[in-house]
């Protein structure tokens, strides 16, 4: 593969990458926002996943360009790029599972703080629950034990 064919197929393959990776920012944003509530958290989170799926479907693209394919320079551009297309696949559909396991987890995170939160609301609204009588307290989780009755 002559020098022409080997920078058209890095060209066409960065371009590829970058254009993946900003679907990828942009649409996982907006995944990732509307989950938690934390606009900066989703956005974070999202640019860290961008940048790894950038590194590694590059990385890719370099090793993918020094491997033999096809006789002449037209086969073997379009060879790597088949190639190049199924690999940015994968890795998309890897960053995908990635972006969907960062938001379960903000999902779950969320509804155990939300479940927090009901506990702790009826003691800042000051209401008063009667005690039973041995229990001390004036918020009694559960009645006395039989063993402690008089």
């Amino acid at each position: 593969m002559d020098t022409n064919a080997y920078l058209t197929f890095l060209l066409i393959g960065v371009a590829l990458v970058a254009v993946d990776g900003q679907i990828i920012y942009r649409s996982g944003r907006r995944y990732l926002e509307n989950s938690y509530g934390d606009p900066e958290a989703g956005a974070s989170m999202t640019r860290l996943v961008t940048v790894l799926f950038h590194l590694a479907v590059l990385g890719l693209l370099a090793l993918l360009s020094t491997i033999d394919m096809g006789g002449s320079d037209l086969p073997g551009v379009v060879g790597r790029l088949g190639v190049l297309l199924l690999v940015l696949a994968i890795a998309h559909g890897i960053t995908l599972a990635i972006l969907a396991r960062i938001r379960e987890e903000q999902v779950d995170e969320a509804a155990v703080t939300g479940r927090r939160q009901q506990r702790v609301e009826p003691e800042q609204q000051g209401t008063t629950v009667t005690p039973v009588p041995g229990q001390e307290g004036r918020y009694p989780a559960v009645s006395p034990s039989l063993d402690n009755r008089p």
